[in-house]
């Protein structure tokens, strides 16, 4: 008899050891927070329905892990409930079960990579994941450049900038990098305390940095007990750790063991090279003077004007004023854009993690791994809305010869008898029945036009996304009227939404601002709000359900813009939403929005955030248009919304530039290089000292000058570091006197090569070659021109630009705002400056008109 081919070619069953632990609020008080621990091969919800029998309550799976260790050895439950009883847990007996334990989910994670990894672990490290692949680039490249310049020189000192967004992972990525080099002892200063908490976090929990030693303020502790032998990781602010004492301008005595040890790593976090300092007066100069200056304090601290100026004495050399000593630094910010532009950092000392990269990654992995969870899907992809307001509104509001609507002057408001009130109440009132598509004149043109455009709170499409969102206003007595207004009685509509204004009087400042903004929300899915400010919560803060920001103010830099602008890309889901998976989540936020009312200005800030994200790219329309892909633009133009690409965004930027914003580009200090290491390039090239030489005003100032500055500066900084404490009043009064001179001189130097840079411009509107490079122009086809209009040769020129006192990516920012200007301007009035003119000529590059 034959055996049948099913019994010969049996199905090979599928299954995989478990190990699962799972909790419920259904159960008697006195066992709740218990979890039980169990096992089993099969579908592990299957399983735990079978073992409650009749008796069926609600649960939450918080546990489900593999059961095999890497050698193919099984972990069982009775292992990890064993576990738990060593380190002190109880184990609960219930209804004669005894798999039930007193403990945590991370506790039982805990106890699961003990046993899997054959450890023990301090606290509660759990965490196992593994860096994915741009964080394993940032270590790998980073590490690579510090070998190499060790092996060039043991003596070295390396740097390295991380050019990473928010969610990059750079504490856990930092971690890894130390790790990797082995250090002993890392220190990390930052500009806000309150971004410790990440690193304290990823220090606790994962397996990685289990035996690692933290310190900090906060923590407290002798720096003197920690064991030599294992690796320290010290957190500070840079005003404490930094700061100096009031009483005798030297750096504060209890952080003298500082300068006792060598730090393998020293890792300077947010550190946006002075962009603080634009930023704290871009965010909270609308606020009243005292709230100002507490959260300008709170957020980038006091004493970083001393720094600034530091900065700018001694060419960004960190190791001439802080008193440590360091084997290598690491330089960590999300928008390093002035840095960048500087030059500071070659290409092979920069890892970039930008936006763009990240809504990239996030894409090809999808195509990619189709059925694989994405890492990155959580991640919202931004829009940015921009909307061209009605002529009356502008009429009232408007700004510079382009008729810019001005935020600032239309949301402006007044207090009377202690109650805010805006200025051009009748017109605010106009925006807010227009964002809700129900202003009557517009109505009527929207029902000419046969279409109407997407309005934020009119839209079916866009309203889920404004359940919670941000407004951010000019001056503190706008969100105050504000607030007046949507409470008015004939804005029944807002009344729906819970108002917070966090620039009101009494409320903190930094993160103490956050409660009241949390409690409105809830869990913000029962709730509607809208959060009023001038620039509290716009940094370093994290509120999952905002998911658009209305920017109602006028906002300058584009570093500040978007750094306001991510608070809304902070992921929003929730984590094992049926209860029966814990690796499973939903994303509630799939995209976020900016909502902006001055086109103009709005574009010009994508243009140049654009350009920023992509410093080595010469051609601004690529480095706008790969943003782009990611960050659509749709305007509405007052009659209809389109959707923008890179070159329609360079153009509405560039044509609506001022004649005084045009100028200031080629007046700006970025142009020229005058920190010490740039002048000694001058001092040690005699061709290059006599080319300055030959600049209109250097002569008076007398080739001695650069001598004066560097020495003079090198002087005092060394003078500072090695007496410290111990400077007699005499010499800080001497050390002063020599301070106001050299800056002095510094400051003509810079005067004087900006004066020369101005003349560039001229040069431009005389020479007739627009479609050729700017420096193909000056050095082979009207050098003479050149040398007339600038006083320069060529040949003197191109000297100063390969030393880099002239800066070349910012030139050709400059060059390219002129030739957009010029032609906008002739094209207005009807005339075609250069007739079939079809690309155009930058500094060193060539871009396309279409």
């Amino acid at each position: 008899m034959s055996t049948p081919e099913s019994d010969l070619l049996p199905t090979k069953p599928e299954s995989r050891p478990r190990l699962y632990a799972w909790s419920s609020d259904e159960l008697a008080r006195r066992w709740r927070g218990c979890l039980k621990v169990g096992q089993t091969s099969r579908d592990v919800n299957t399983r735990i329905k079978e073992s409650q029998g009749q008796a069926r309550v609600d649960y939450l799976l918080e546990v489900d892990e593999p059961a095999e260790r890497p050698d193919g050895t099984l972990i069982t439950d009775v292992d990890v409930r064993r576990r738990l009883i060593e380190k002190g847990f109880d184990n609960v007996v219930f209804e004669s079960s005894k798999e039930w334990m007193r403990c945590t989910a991370d506790d039982v994670k805990t106890a699961i990579a003990e046993l899997r990894d054959g450890v023990r672990y301090g606290g509660i490290h759990n965490a196992t994941f593994g860096m994915r692949a741009e964080q394993e680039s940032a270590v790998e490249k980073t590490l690579e450049y510090f070998l190499s310049r060790w092996d060039e020189d043991s003596d070295a000192v390396p740097e390295f900038l991380w050019n990473a967004k928010m969610r990059f992972g750079k504490t856990f990525t930092t971690y890894q990098l130390a790790k990797r080099m082995e250090a002993k002892r890392v220190l990390v200063m930052t500009f806000k305390p309150a971004v410790e908490d990440a690193w304290d976090t990823d220090l606790r929990t994962h397996v990685d940095f289990d035996g690692w030693q933290y310190l900090s303020r906060k923590t407290s502790g002798d720096p003197a007990s920690v064991d030599p032998e294992k690796p320290l990781v010290f957190f500070g602010s840079f005003q404490d750790l930094m700061g100096r004492d009031k009483a005798t301008g030297m750096f504060k005595a209890k952080h003298a063991w500082l300068t006792d040890l060598t730090w393998d790593l020293v890792v300077f976090d947010e550190y946006h090279f002075g962009a603080w300092r634009d930023a704290a007066k871009d965010l909270f100069e609308g606020e009243d003077v005292k709230a100002q200056k507490k959260a300008t304090e709170d957020e980038f601290s006091k004493d970083l004007e001393t720094f600034a100026e530091n900065l700018e004495e001694i060419g960004l050399d960190e190791d001439a004023f802080v008193p440590i000593k360091a084997r290598s630094y690491l330089y960590l910010s999300g928008t390093p854009f002035k840095v960048l532009k500087e030059g500071r950092f070659i290409e092979e000392q920069i890892f970039n993690w930008t936006y763009t990269d990240e809504q990239r990654a996030k894409a090809a992995f999808a195509t990619e791994h189709p059925d694989a969870p994405n890492p990155y899907a959580a991640l919202p992809e931004m829009r940015l809305l921009t909307y061209q307001m009605p002529e009356e509104l502008i009429a009232i509001a408007s700004q510079g010869e382009f008729d810019e609507f001005d935020l600032n002057a239309f949301f402006e408001a007044k207090v009377v008898d202690g109650v805010a009130e805006f200025v051009h109440k009748d017109d605010v009132q106009k925006w807010l029945d227009i964002i809700r598509g129900q202003y009557a004149p517009t109505q009527i043109d929207h029902l000419k036009a046969g279409q109407r455009p997407p309005f934020p709170y009119s839209d079916t499409r866009l309203l889920p996304y404004l359940q919670h969102s941000i407004w951010m206003l000019p001056r503190t007595a706008s969100c105050a009227a504000m607030a007046n207004l949507l409470a008015e009685k004939q804005n029944t509509f807002w009344h729906d939404y819970s108002v917070v204004n966090v620039s009101a009087p009494g409320v903190g400042v930094g993160l103490d601002a956050l409660p009241p903004v949390r409690n409105a929300i809830g869990s913000g899915f029962d709730t509607k709000t809208i959060t009023l400010t001038v620039g509290k919560l716009t940094t370093g803060v994290t509120v999952p359900q905002w998911s658009s920001i209305l920017m109602l103010r006028n906002l300058q830099a584009p570093e500040t813009y978007f750094q306001a602008a991510f608070r809304v890309q902070s992921p929003w889901t929730i984590r094992n939403p049926d209860g029966d998976d814990p690796s499973r989540e939903e994303i509630l936020k799939p995209v976020c929005f900016v909502f902006d009312f001055a086109p103009t200005r709005a574009l010009r800030q994508m243009s140049e955030y654009g350009i920023g994200l992509a410093p080595e790219e010469r051609n601004p329309e690529k480095a706008v248009e790969e943003l782009v892909k990611f960050l659509p633009v749709l305007a509405y133009d007052g009659s209809n919304m389109t959707q923008v690409d890179a070159g329609g965004i360079l153009d509405i930027a560039m044509a609506g530039t001022s004649a005084t914003l045009l100028a200031r580009k080629w007046e700006s200090a970025i142009l020229v290089n005058v920190d010490n290491a740039t002048l000694k390039k001058i001092m040690d090239d005699q061709a290059a000292m006599a080319a300055v030489m030959n600049i209109e005003g250097f002569r008076a100032l007398g080739a001695n000058v650069f001598e004066t500055v560097v020495n003079k500066s090198e002087a005092g900084s060394k003078t500072k570091k090695e007496k410290g404490e111990d400077l007699t009043p005499s010499e800080k009064k001497e050390l002063s006197e020599e301070e106001k001179e050299y800056k002095s001189k510094r400051k003509q130097i810079q005067e004087k090569l900006i004066k020369f840079a101005t003349r560039i411009p001229a040069f431009m509107y005389l020479t007739d070659y627009r479609e050729n490079t700017l420096y193909d122009v000056i050095t082979k086809i009207e050098p003479d021109l050149f040398q007339a209009v600038t006083g320069l040769t060529v040949e003197d020129f191109n000297l100063l630009v390969s030393l880099g006192v002239f800066n070349a990516a910012h030139m050709n920012q400059a060059v390219f705002a002129f030739r957009r200007y010029e032609d906008a301007s002739l094209s207005y009035t009807g005339i075609e400056s250069h007739e079939g003119l079809r690309r155009y000529g930058l500094y060193d590059t060539v871009v396309a008109v279409e």
